[in-house]
Protein backbone atom coordinates (compact mmCIF):
# COMPACT_ATOMS: atom_id res chain seq x y z
CA UNK A 1 0.00 0.00 0.00
CA UNK A 2 2.74 2.41 0.96
CA UNK A 3 4.61 1.56 -2.26
CA UNK A 4 1.50 2.25 -4.36
CA UNK A 5 1.04 5.60 -2.64
CA UNK A 6 4.66 6.54 -3.34
CA UNK A 7 4.19 5.61 -7.01
CA UNK A 8 1.08 7.73 -7.23
CA UNK A 9 2.90 10.63 -5.61
CA UNK A 10 5.70 10.40 -8.19
CA UNK A 11 3.17 10.33 -11.00
CA UNK A 12 1.35 13.44 -9.81
CA UNK A 13 4.36 15.53 -8.87
CA UNK A 14 5.89 17.43 -11.82
CA UNK A 15 7.63 20.33 -10.11
CA UNK A 16 11.15 18.88 -9.95
CA UNK A 17 13.44 16.43 -11.76
CA UNK A 18 12.44 13.31 -9.83
CA UNK A 19 13.42 10.63 -12.35
CA UNK A 20 16.67 8.71 -12.14
CA UNK A 21 18.49 6.39 -14.50
CA UNK A 22 18.81 6.79 -18.30
CA UNK A 23 15.07 7.00 -18.93
CA UNK A 24 14.67 9.44 -16.08
CA UNK A 25 17.39 11.71 -17.46
CA UNK A 26 15.69 11.71 -20.86
CA UNK A 27 12.37 12.61 -19.30
CA UNK A 28 13.91 15.39 -17.25
CA UNK A 29 15.56 16.71 -20.40
CA UNK A 30 12.17 16.71 -22.09
CA UNK A 31 10.82 18.78 -19.23
CA UNK A 32 13.66 21.23 -19.63
CA UNK A 33 12.99 21.41 -23.37
CA UNK A 34 9.35 22.14 -22.67
CA UNK A 35 10.20 24.88 -20.19
CA UNK A 36 12.74 26.44 -22.56
CA UNK A 37 10.26 26.59 -25.46
CA UNK A 38 8.41 29.84 -26.06
CA UNK A 39 5.00 28.64 -24.90
CA UNK A 40 3.11 31.51 -26.51
CA UNK A 41 4.50 30.65 -29.95
CA UNK A 42 3.56 26.96 -29.78
CA UNK A 43 0.24 25.61 -31.02
CA UNK A 44 -1.91 23.94 -28.38
CA UNK A 45 -1.39 20.51 -29.92
CA UNK A 46 2.39 20.83 -29.68
CA UNK A 47 2.18 22.08 -26.10
CA UNK A 48 0.12 19.04 -25.17
CA UNK A 49 2.54 16.68 -26.91
CA UNK A 50 5.53 18.14 -25.10
CA UNK A 51 3.67 18.09 -21.79
CA UNK A 52 2.77 14.43 -22.23
CA UNK A 53 6.34 13.61 -23.28
CA UNK A 54 7.66 15.17 -20.09
CA UNK A 55 5.21 13.04 -18.00
CA UNK A 56 5.47 9.54 -19.51
CA UNK A 57 3.66 7.82 -16.61
CA UNK A 58 0.36 9.53 -17.37
CA UNK A 59 -2.02 7.42 -19.40
CA UNK A 60 -4.40 8.42 -22.16
CA UNK A 61 -8.08 7.81 -22.30
CA UNK A 62 -8.60 4.08 -22.22
CA UNK A 63 -11.88 4.52 -24.08
CA UNK A 64 -10.32 5.99 -27.18
CA UNK A 65 -7.78 3.68 -28.82
CA UNK A 66 -7.54 5.86 -31.96
CA UNK A 67 -6.61 8.88 -29.88
CA UNK A 68 -3.80 6.90 -28.24
CA UNK A 69 -2.40 5.78 -31.60
CA UNK A 70 -2.58 9.28 -33.08
CA UNK A 71 -0.81 10.69 -30.08
CA UNK A 72 1.94 8.07 -30.26
CA UNK A 73 2.55 8.97 -33.89
CA UNK A 74 2.71 12.68 -33.05
CA UNK A 75 5.01 12.00 -30.14
CA UNK A 76 7.40 10.09 -32.38
CA UNK A 77 7.46 12.96 -34.87
CA UNK A 78 8.05 15.44 -32.07
CA UNK A 79 10.93 13.37 -30.75
CA UNK A 80 12.41 13.38 -34.25
CA UNK A 81 12.13 17.17 -34.38
CA UNK A 82 13.86 17.48 -31.03
CA UNK A 83 16.68 15.21 -32.22
CA UNK A 84 17.07 17.39 -35.32
CA UNK A 85 17.22 20.45 -33.07
CA UNK A 86 20.02 18.77 -31.14
CA UNK A 87 21.97 18.24 -34.37
CA UNK A 88 21.54 21.90 -35.30
CA UNK A 89 22.70 22.92 -31.83
CA UNK A 90 25.84 20.76 -32.25
CA UNK A 91 26.56 22.39 -35.62
CA UNK A 92 26.23 25.85 -34.08
CA UNK A 93 28.54 24.79 -31.25
CA UNK A 94 31.21 23.67 -33.72
CA UNK A 95 30.97 26.98 -35.60
CA UNK A 96 31.27 28.86 -32.31
CA UNK A 97 34.36 26.89 -31.32
CA UNK A 98 35.95 27.51 -34.72
CA UNK A 99 35.29 31.23 -34.40
CA UNK A 100 36.90 31.21 -30.95
CA UNK A 101 39.98 29.52 -32.42
CA UNK A 102 40.18 32.16 -35.13
CA UNK A 103 39.83 34.97 -32.58
CA UNK A 104 42.53 33.41 -30.40
CA UNK A 105 44.84 33.05 -33.41
CA UNK A 106 44.37 36.72 -34.27
CA UNK A 107 45.08 37.79 -30.70
CA UNK A 108 48.26 35.70 -30.58
CA UNK A 109 49.38 37.09 -33.94
CA UNK A 110 49.29 40.66 -32.63
CA UNK A 111 51.22 43.51 -34.19
CA UNK A 112 51.38 44.98 -37.69
CA UNK A 113 51.48 42.75 -40.75
CA UNK A 114 53.69 43.35 -43.78
CA UNK A 115 54.05 40.37 -46.11
CA UNK A 116 56.22 41.99 -48.76
CA UNK A 117 59.77 43.25 -49.37
CA UNK A 118 59.70 47.03 -48.95
CA UNK A 119 61.95 49.22 -51.13
CA UNK A 120 63.49 52.13 -49.19
CA UNK A 121 64.33 55.15 -51.34
CA UNK A 122 66.73 57.13 -49.15
CA UNK A 123 68.54 57.32 -45.84
CA UNK A 124 65.60 59.04 -44.11
CA UNK A 125 63.27 56.16 -44.94
CA UNK A 126 66.01 53.79 -43.81
CA UNK A 127 66.13 55.43 -40.37
CA UNK A 128 62.32 55.58 -40.08
CA UNK A 129 62.02 51.87 -40.91
CA UNK A 130 64.36 51.11 -38.01
CA UNK A 131 63.41 53.65 -35.37
CA UNK A 132 59.64 54.07 -35.81
CA UNK A 133 58.60 50.44 -35.64
CA UNK A 134 57.30 48.67 -32.57
CA UNK A 135 59.93 47.44 -30.15
CA UNK A 136 58.68 43.91 -30.74
CA UNK A 137 59.04 44.09 -34.53
CA UNK A 138 62.08 42.58 -36.20
CA UNK A 139 63.35 44.63 -39.15
CA UNK A 140 65.63 42.95 -41.71
CA UNK A 141 67.33 45.28 -44.20
CA UNK A 142 69.16 44.14 -47.31
CA UNK A 143 71.73 46.65 -48.61
CA UNK A 144 72.49 45.89 -52.24
CA UNK A 145 73.51 47.25 -55.61
CA UNK A 146 72.52 46.19 -59.08
CA UNK A 147 74.98 43.85 -60.77
CA UNK A 148 76.58 42.63 -57.53
CA UNK A 149 76.74 38.84 -57.26
CA UNK A 150 74.18 37.41 -54.88
CA UNK A 151 72.10 40.58 -54.53
CA UNK A 152 69.34 39.54 -56.94
CA UNK A 153 69.11 36.04 -55.45
CA UNK A 154 68.92 37.48 -51.94
CA UNK A 155 66.16 39.91 -52.94
CA UNK A 156 64.16 37.02 -54.42
CA UNK A 157 64.69 34.94 -51.27
CA UNK A 158 63.64 37.79 -48.96
CA UNK A 159 60.51 38.38 -51.06
CA UNK A 160 59.48 34.77 -50.39
CA UNK A 161 60.31 34.97 -46.69
CA UNK A 162 58.37 38.23 -46.32
CA UNK A 163 55.22 36.38 -47.40
CA UNK A 164 55.93 33.54 -44.95
CA UNK A 165 56.79 35.78 -41.97
CA UNK A 166 54.29 38.63 -42.20
CA UNK A 167 55.12 40.00 -38.73
CA UNK A 168 58.75 40.62 -39.76
CA UNK A 169 59.47 43.79 -41.73
CA UNK A 170 61.73 42.99 -44.70
CA UNK A 171 63.33 45.93 -46.48
CA UNK A 172 65.90 46.55 -49.18
CA UNK A 173 67.84 49.67 -50.11
CA UNK A 174 70.60 50.44 -52.58
CA UNK A 175 73.89 51.27 -50.91
CA UNK A 176 74.11 54.45 -52.99
CA UNK A 177 70.78 55.63 -51.52
CA UNK A 178 71.67 55.16 -47.87
CA UNK A 179 73.67 58.38 -47.59
CA UNK A 180 76.59 56.26 -46.38
CA UNK A 181 77.66 54.64 -49.63
CA UNK A 182 81.32 54.82 -48.65
CA UNK A 183 80.63 52.40 -45.82
CA UNK A 184 78.96 49.89 -48.15
CA UNK A 185 81.42 49.25 -50.92
CA UNK A 186 80.88 46.51 -53.46
CA UNK A 187 83.21 44.24 -51.48
CA UNK A 188 80.82 44.01 -48.51
CA UNK A 189 77.62 43.57 -50.55
CA UNK A 190 75.17 42.05 -50.20
CA UNK A 191 74.89 43.10 -46.56
CA UNK A 192 72.10 42.03 -44.25
CA UNK A 193 71.26 44.11 -41.16
CA UNK A 194 68.80 42.97 -38.50
CA UNK A 195 67.24 45.41 -36.03
CA UNK A 196 64.77 45.21 -33.18
CA UNK A 197 63.63 48.07 -30.97
CA UNK A 198 65.98 50.37 -32.87
CA UNK A 199 68.99 48.29 -31.89
CA UNK A 200 71.26 46.41 -34.29
CA UNK A 201 71.05 42.69 -33.54
CA UNK A 202 73.16 41.26 -36.36
CA UNK A 203 75.31 42.54 -39.20
CA UNK A 204 76.16 40.09 -42.00
CA UNK A 205 78.49 41.52 -44.65
CA UNK A 206 79.02 39.65 -47.92
CA UNK A 207 76.27 37.36 -46.70
CA UNK A 208 76.07 35.49 -50.01
CA UNK A 209 79.40 33.86 -49.12
CA UNK A 210 77.48 31.85 -46.51
CA UNK A 211 75.63 30.05 -49.30
CA UNK A 212 76.40 28.10 -52.46
CA UNK A 213 76.62 29.83 -55.81
CA UNK A 214 72.91 29.19 -56.21
CA UNK A 215 70.78 29.66 -53.11
CA UNK A 216 67.09 30.01 -52.40
CA UNK A 217 64.67 31.21 -49.73
CA UNK A 218 64.95 27.99 -47.73
CA UNK A 219 68.71 28.49 -47.43
CA UNK A 220 68.35 32.07 -46.20
CA UNK A 221 65.60 30.96 -43.80
CA UNK A 222 67.82 28.27 -42.29
CA UNK A 223 70.68 30.76 -41.95
CA UNK A 224 68.53 33.31 -40.12
CA UNK A 225 67.03 30.62 -37.89
CA UNK A 226 70.50 29.53 -36.82
CA UNK A 227 70.85 32.94 -35.19
CA UNK A 228 67.29 32.98 -33.83
CA UNK A 229 66.31 35.97 -35.95
CA UNK A 230 63.00 34.64 -37.26
CA UNK A 231 59.85 33.95 -35.22
CA UNK A 232 57.97 30.68 -35.41
CA UNK A 233 55.93 30.18 -38.53
CA UNK A 234 52.36 31.43 -38.24
CA UNK A 235 49.51 28.96 -37.86
CA UNK A 236 47.69 28.17 -41.12
CA UNK A 237 44.51 30.17 -41.59
CA UNK A 238 41.32 28.39 -40.59
CA UNK A 239 38.97 27.80 -43.49
CA UNK A 240 35.28 28.60 -43.66
CA UNK A 241 34.17 25.08 -44.42
CA UNK A 242 32.67 22.54 -42.07
CA UNK A 243 35.06 21.37 -39.38
CA UNK A 244 34.92 18.05 -37.58
CA UNK A 245 34.93 17.94 -33.80
CA UNK A 246 38.55 16.75 -33.71
CA UNK A 247 39.61 19.79 -35.74
CA UNK A 248 38.32 22.35 -33.26
CA UNK A 249 39.24 20.76 -29.97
Amino acid sequence: MEENAKTSLDEDFEGQATHTGPKGVINDWRKFKLESEDRDSLPLSKKEILRQMSSPHRSFSKDDKDTRERFCRKMSMQEYELIQDEKEDESCLQKYRKRCMQDMHQRLSFGPKYGYLCELQNGEQFLEAIEKERKTTTVIVHIYEDGIKGCDALNSSLTCLAAEYATVKFCKIKASNTGAGDRFSDEVLPTLLVYKGGELLSNFISVSEQFNNEFFAVDVESFLNEYGLLPERELPALGNGNTDEQDVE
